[in-house]
């Protein structure tokens, strides 16, 4: 279970987010295997497809911070919205950790679940019998 902390800072840094165009505010916090909690949030661009999601702006700090090993993610978009990772953010989570653990939230809570889950055969992912 991630802890407490770790989905706070997701909530935290979606405060943060640069949002003028979809108005779907995301933070996203890693937790390294060292303990580190690294926060991140969406940034949009008016070129929309230069925006970038929370997830890989927390990642992306944590690696330009020194970190390479991910053992958990947290993501919190809106109050009542579905939040779970994009497609892209689930293929840039598996270059770390396939087996990352993850958290975001829904409209009827929580959800925890792996990336393994969200994304099987993640391309890249050479354990799996396809």
């Amino acid at each position: 279970m991630p802890s407490t902390e770790l989905l706070a800072a997701a909530r935290g840094a979606r405060e943060r987010a640069y949002a003028p165009y979809s108005d779907f505010h995301v933070g996203a916090a890693v937790e390294t295997e060292e303990g580190a909690i690294i926060a991140g949030c969406n940034v949009e661009n008016a070129s929309y497809g230069l925006s970038i999601c929370a997830e890989r702006v927390a990642l992306t700090r944590a690696v330009a911070e020194g970190h390479r090993a991910f053992r958990w993610i947290a993501v919190a978009g809106p109050e009542g919205a579905d939040t779970t990772p994009c497609g892209a953010c689930r293929q840039f989570m598996a270059e770390f950790n396939a087996d990352m653990h993850v958290t975001f939230t829904t409209s009827d809570g929580v959800v925890e679940t792996t990336l393994t889950k969200l994304l099987p055969h993640a391309f890249g992912d050479f354990r799996a019998n396809v």
